[in-house]
């Protein structure tokens, strides 16, 4: 089954870009010039990926789209773009469940693997086989922290430090995932 992947971003030369650097017979690329076009598609199509510029102007930003997506229960993976002056918007995304970046310039091969990175932690169990690494448990952090599964985020977590304890995305996730808590508990209670 192929993969959606929904590009958003306002410049048609940039969604080009992406969708030729994803050019793939195992995806279904779409597109939306807005915000709001965003959340349209959303709403009608299931999306594996969501790669979302942050800054679009006029209408509804990146960062809009994705606090509505929040809102209205989309639990599609967010692949945030962002340029080096957008780290205050960044760390408001990643509170949203946004746990993944790539900074602008892109080079093909980084959102190829990054890509590809989403779809093997949101796939189907395939993990029998694989390796009990840091790297597989950070995986399976990164989707709970997504789903927003604490618990679970908690547990592999805690298998990742166990594994390597200097692990700076282990313990940089530490950080977000208790941000995000607290968060979700308090607009949840």
């Amino acid at each position: 089954m192929n993969a959606n992947i929904l590009i958003v971003d306002d410049e048609p030369n940039v969604r080009l870009m992406y969708r030729s650097a994803l050019d793939n017979s195992a995806y279904n690329i779409h597109e939306a010039n807005s915000g709001e076009d965003a959340l349209n598609q959303c709403l009608s199509r299931t999306h594996d990926v969501a790669i979302l510029d942050l800054r679009m102007p006029g209408g509804m930003n990146g960062f809009e789209l994705l606090q509505e997506m929040v809102n209205r229960k989309i639990k599609t993976p967010v692949l945030i773009i962002t340029a080096h002056g957008d780290r205050p918007n960044a760390a408001l995304a990643m509170r949203l469940g946004a746990i993944d970046f790539l900074k602008k310039p892109i080079l093909p091969d980084e959102l190829r693997n990054i890509v590809s990175d989403i779809l093997i932690r949101h796939g189907p169990e395939e993990s029998k086989g694989m390796p009990r690494d840091c790297d597989y448990y950070l995986r399976c952090a990164k989707r709970a922290i997504n789903l927003r599964d604490f618990v679970a985020a908690k547990r592999d977590l805690v298998k990742a430090l166990d594994l390597d304890s200097n692990s700076l995305q282990a313990i940089n996730l530490v950080s977000v995932m208790l941000e995000m808590r607290e968060e979700y508990e308090v607009t949840h209670s």
